[in-house]
């Protein structure tokens, strides 16, 4: 016997934590250690070795990444309160990884599709006359 509201599929991730490692897991799979042209590592000035990101960072590879077989499953669990910040974060990580590619020249369109159709970005211009007249041709001026 069933009882309503209660079973279904057992919990992938028990725990905050657990997510937040696979979500942490699944993010640097997408970077490496940048080189020099001779093969040696780029340092900074603190002498920290610095990543570049060679992997596209997308929602659809976070969720595969975590093991879920489509998005709603991702958004299935950011609707559960104990998931939601970390879940809304991570999304926000792969939202910020497209803004940052619209702004150079090979990613603009990925980035400008990606935006447009997973976030709810509008590409559009807004134009607004204020307190403009038009005449037309054998229209009197129209006095104050």
């Amino acid at each position: 016997m069933t009882v309503p509201g209660v079973g279904g599929c057992p919990l992938r991730y028990n725990s905050v934590e657990e997510l937040q490692t696979a979500i942490d897991t699944y993010f640097n799979s997408c970077k490496r250690a940048k080189r020099e042209k001779d093969g040696d590592l780029v340092v900074d000035a603190n002498g920290d070795i610095v990543y570049e990101i060679f992997k596209p960072i997308t929602i659809t590879g976070l969720g595969l990444a975590l093991g879920f077989t489509s998005r709603q499953s991702l958004l299935n669990y950011q609707g559960k309160s104990e998931f939601m910040d970390t879940i809304t974060r991570a999304k926000f990580l792969c939202e910020d990884y497209s803004v940052n590619r619209a702004y150079d020249k090979e990613g603009f369109n990925g980035a400008k599709f990606n935006l447009t159709n997973n976030y709810g970005w509008v590409d559009k211009q807004e134009l607004t006359l204020q307190d403009k007249r038009v005449l037309f041709e054998g229209e009197d001026k129209l006095e104050d």
